[in-house]
């Protein structure tokens, strides 16, 4: 299944991480190709007949795999491409969910084939056989003999093996994988390839997705387009409807193991890419015979054809060194156009930089001006304040200093009205005795005439 919806999302938000490429394009290449998906392409694309059933040979053994391993691994080494298939191994525990859910799907789809092959829709029946469709361990082991008789390489991956893949490519042990499930970019393959051994009949698109672009667009880190992935919905964990749509806050249930699924992205189980080799060796024309012919019911005349052209093209591929050339030289000005535009994309945020700086600086310096302005303003007030105060304050001691004086004023009248009232009466009293006085003389003159 890979991760649910990636494909839209990278081609809506990240469309320059996406471009269309060419099966030429990729001469001299090793490419690490996801061999499940392939077998699973090949079981669904090719068939026979009106009603659109597998390939089969008289023994009634399905051979859609093996047509489609035998003559599309041919267009790849034609093409100058040096294929390595890699195949699964054991799936992880906590992936079992997702293959039960796997298997009913199947059981309802041949159900619902059955359905309608017995009413006479052979649309309807078409669609639901390919829903049917899964590579055995039988297919897996068909493929692998096939491959050796050809002289292609092959990996047994201890686990997962777009994770093998992706680990091939970090490495540089091969420049990109060739896999229809888009978690080989959440595994951190740099580089993946779409409908590279799809038919020509079908004529779709080869894409290749450059993750690196991908995660700048996204502007995320690896780890955050890991959880991006699981939110989106992988082959680990229950799927949040909507989550990534919606942007809303979910409650998730027990069941998603978005820690196990995280780990596994992280740090999968793989094969250290220093202890892998790869050996391209000369077909073996007999054992292919044998095998494909005698034992599989091909038509020998067509396979030998098939291994007339595998030879010719192991000795001199189709591309010539002009072409090689070529390519060369058109991937070079493309790198140096790329580097001319992340140049000029440095220049300009730079530039902006720059001005943002600029404008944060005058910003900062009217703010200080402004500032400043303000301290000046609230320090006159201060001193007005200061000044209002100290006015008070004299007044008010200016205020006191006056009733004081008044008080003393009063004071001092009192004391002189005090002394003046005494002067009187002692006056007064002064005349009364005098007025005694004359009084008791004229009193004594008086007696003294008698």
């Amino acid at each position: 299944m890979g991760i649910k919806g990636l494909t839209n999302q990278i081609k809506e938000k990240a469309p320059e991480s996406v471009r269309v490429e060419q099966l030429k394009n990729y001469f001299g290449r090793i490419i690490a190709i996801d061999a499940s998906t392939a077998i699973y392409q090949f079981l669904i694309a090719v068939r026979t007949g009106e009603d659109g059933n597998q390939l089969k040979n008289q023994m009634g053994e399905v051979t859609s795999h093996l047509q489609g391993m035998f003559y599309r691994t041919i267009r790849l080494i034609v093409n100058g491409i040096k294929p390595v298939y890699v195949f699964d191994g054991k799936a992880p525990e906590f992936k079992s969910e997702e293959l039960a859910k796997r298997r009913e799907k199947r059981e309802k789809a041949q159900a619902d084939f059955e359905k309608a092959k017995e009413a006479g829709d052979s649309i309807s029946s078409a669609k639901f056989q390919k829903r049917t469709v899964r590579a055995t361990k039988e297919h897996v082991e068909d493929c692998k003999r096939l491959l050796k008789l050809m002289g292609i390489p092959y990996i047994e991956a201890p686990s997962e093996a777009e994770a093998q893949c992706a680990v091939l490519c970090k490495s540089k042990k091969v420049y990109a994988v060739a896999s229809e499930d888009m978690d080989t970019l959440t595994f951190g393959s740099p580089r993946m390839i779409r409908n590279l051994t799809s038919s020509q009949a079908k004529q779709k698109q080869i894409l290749e997705f450059d993750l690196e672009k991908v995660l700048k667009s996204f502007k995320l880190t690896m780890d955050q387009f890991i959880d991006f992935s699981i939110l989106c919905g992988c082959d680990y964990t229950d799927t949040i409807a909507g989550a990534i749509a919606s942007h809303k806050a979910y409650r998730v249930s027990e069941n998603f193991r978005y820690e196990e699924a995280r780990n596994l992205f992280k740090n999968p189980q793989v094969i250290d890419p220093n202890e892998i080799t790869f050996k391209w060796s000369d077909p073996d024309p007999q054992g292919l015979i044998e095998y494909l012919c005698k034992e599989k019911g091909f038509q020998q005349e067509r396979i030998e054809k098939g291994i007339e052209k595998l030879q010719k093209a192991r000795k001199e591929p189709v591309q010539s060194q002009k072409e090689q050339k070529e390519k060369e030289q058109k991937e070079k000005e493309q790198k140096e156009k790329e580097q001319k535009k992340e140049q000029r994309e440095k220049e300009e945020q730079e530039k902006e930089q720059k001005q943002k700086e600029k404008e944060q600086k005058q910003k900062e310096k009217e703010q200080k001006q402004k500032e400043q302005k303000k301290e000046q303003k609230e320090k006159e007030q201060r001193e007005k304040e200061q000044r209002e105060k100290e006015q008070k304050v004299d007044q008010k001691v200016d205020q006191k200093e006056q009733k004081e004086k008044e008080k003393e004023n009063k004071k001092e009248k009192r004391k002189n009205h005090s002394k003046k009232r005494k002067k009187k009466k002692d006056l007064k009293k002064d005349s009364v005795k005098k007025e005694k006085q004359q009084k008791q003389k004229r009193k004594t003159r008086s007696s003294k005439r008698k």
